[in-house]
């Protein structure tokens, strides 16, 4: 086994590990019976009502854990249709609470932004720029240069 095997294994492992501990810690927090419904319910079914944001959080992976564990959420800013599809949609988003100007944040936007758009029924996320006024420079720099999302 070389070195790269190795730190590949350790690397699986550990994501593995994570991944278990916030599934269980979500576990702890919500309805499983609820979560469920959420998910399985047509977003578009919940556009207008306030199921919308707690449907979109049902849709979340290991970032939830994330959200739920500090204090944070999201909010929606912008909901429009899709350009291709009138059954997508493209949000605008900002995080609330203790998720504002936490330096987890960039990963946080990055974790929210791919679970919601492996969803058939959003095909864009994007994230208010009034989110970047909440970082420090140093981190509204990386978050430009680095991150993999975008702002409006």
């Amino acid at each position: 086994m070389t070195d790269d095997d190795l730190v590949a294994k350790y690397a699986a492992e550990a994501k593995a590990a994570m991944s278990s501990e916030a599934k269980r810690r979500i576990e702890e927090v919500t309805d499983p019976i609820e979560e469920q419904r959420l998910r399985s319910t047509s977003l578009l079914d919940f556009i207008g009502t306030n199921e919308f944001v707690p449907a979109l959080l049902s849709r979340l992976g290991d970032v939830r854990a994330a959200l739920d564990g500090h204090g944070g959420g999201i909010a929606v800013s912008s909901l429009e249709w899709g350009e291709s599809a009138a059954s997508e949609l493209d949000l605008v988003l900002d995080l609330t609470g203790a998720c504002l100007s936490c330096g987890a944040a960039p990963g946080t936007l990055e974790g929210v932004k791919k679970d919601l758009e492996d969803d058939a029924e959003i095909c864009r996320i994007r994230f208010s720029s009034a989110l970047l006024d909440t970082f420090d420079e140093l981190g509204r720099e990386f978050i430009l240069a680095h991150g993999a999302v975008e702002f409006v």
